[in-house]
């Protein structure tokens, strides 16, 4: 089944005198979006992988010559897995300076940053996008808010990936979701950083997924992998470049009651957040369904943010006495506070937030009011 896109109706975003970037998690349909988008055009088209050898070979190989006869012709150009290309940057670079006028689309499942591939070469000259598992979003303009509210405990079980969605039943969801933790989840971050501990960097991923919602201490997680805290660092930043996890930072004005240093961490997705730890229990068997809700709309409103540009500096905020906000938007000059909260009962305004920050606002959302959180 196909799941209508956002972006498939906001084309405008694809500039022909740019490199429009598009990046994303695995699998999550960004080669069947940009085939979608252009499947009834009349324009002379090149889609290409970046595991093919003469591909990489032409756009590796600085010859501006040898690139442009590859591509004068085409006027839509699809260069999919673009990171697995050496020097892809300066390729991209002589195809946007010679040929303006063509439509240039780079898609990967690492942000490039992950190979050093992009960077300076395309200063000033690309636009970047994000495409997420499916959102909320996405399904209640093809479906309705019914079927989101009829849903809306499998997607905090499976997740939101396109085929675990399409999947008839919850075996063959479970079956989907544990191939792409085997077979693809790390794939990019072993590859192109030539990465051999493994077992290191998943055992990470299981401490972060327990620890959803808390605080990271940089310190006691090399503790518990034996590995120093500069490189459980550089794993948690590669992490998050190849969209498994993103960090939220703590917010503070420098108050002495405030704490700042501390990290959150959320998956991207709440089905491979499951697979890591390897529970797909349904809610009322499980006791993390507070994780899991809170994971689960944090990533949906980022996704918000993103396709409708939403510019926010997110958040989270806690004292040392133990006072805390889940989730803070700073934007336009005010601060949003959103405390995420599975249960409709006994819900208290976190006062002391309020009392705070004069300019802030603060909100309990739920499993009844969330669609207008994220919609």
């Amino acid at each position: 089944m196909w799941y209508n896109r956002f972006y498939e109706t906001k084309t405008d975003y694809l500039k022909n005198n740019k490199i429009n970037l598009l990046y994303g998690p695995r699998r999550t349909g960004k080669t069947a979006l940009i085939k979608r988008i252009f499947e009834n055009t009349d324009k002379l088209m090149f889609i290409g992988e970046g595991d093919d050898v003469q591909l990489r070979k032409i756009l590796s190989s600085n010859d501006k010559g040898l690139i442009l006869s590859a591509f004068q012709n085409y006027e839509i150009i699809f260069i999919d897995e673009a990171q697995r290309i050496t020097d892809i940057g300066w390729g991209l670079k002589i195809l946007i300076d010679n040929l303006p006028d063509t439509t240039i689309i780079a898609s990967g499942s690492s942000s490039f940053q992950l190979s050093s591939q992009i960077g300076a070469p395309l200063t000033g000259r690309s636009i970047t996008s994000m495409l997420f598992p499916i959102s909320v979003l996405e399904l209640k303009i093809q479906f309705g808010g019914m079927h989101i509210f009829q849903n809306l405990e499998n997607y905090l079980v499976y997740g939101m990936y396109p085929e675990t969605l399409s999947k008839r039943n919850n075996q063959d969801k479970i079956s989907y979701l544990l191939e792409l933790r085997n077979s693809y989840l790390l794939k990019d971050i072993l590859e192109l950083e030539n990465i051999r501990n493994t077992d290191k960097i998943f055992d990470l991923l299981l401490l972060i997924a327990f620890q959803i919602g808390n605080d990271v201490s940089l310190s006691e997680l090399g503790n518990s992998l034996n590995l120093a805290k500069q490189t459980v660092a550089r794993y948690l930043d590669l992490l998050e470049k190849a969209f498994i996890i993103k960090k939220i930072g703590g917010f503070s004005k420098n108050l002495r009651k405030e704490i700042t240093k501390s990290n959150r961490y959320y998956f991207f997705d709440n089905g491979i957040r499951n697979a890591i730890i390897n529970n797909f229990n349904i809610l009322k068997q499980r006791n993390d369904v507070g994780m899991l809700w809170e994971n689960f709309m944090i990533m949906e409103r980022i996704k918000k943010q993103h396709y409708y540009n939403v510019y926010s500096n997110n958040y989270f905020w806690r004292t040392y006495n133990q006072k805390e906000v889940d989730f803070v938007e700073e934007r336009d000059g005010k601060l949003f506070g959103y405390e995420f909260k599975w249960s409709t009962k006994n819900n208290k305004i976190q006062q002391e937030w309020l009392n705070t920050y004069k300019n802030a606002s603060f909100e309990i959302i739920n499993k009844e009011n969330f669609l207008a959180f994220i919609q």
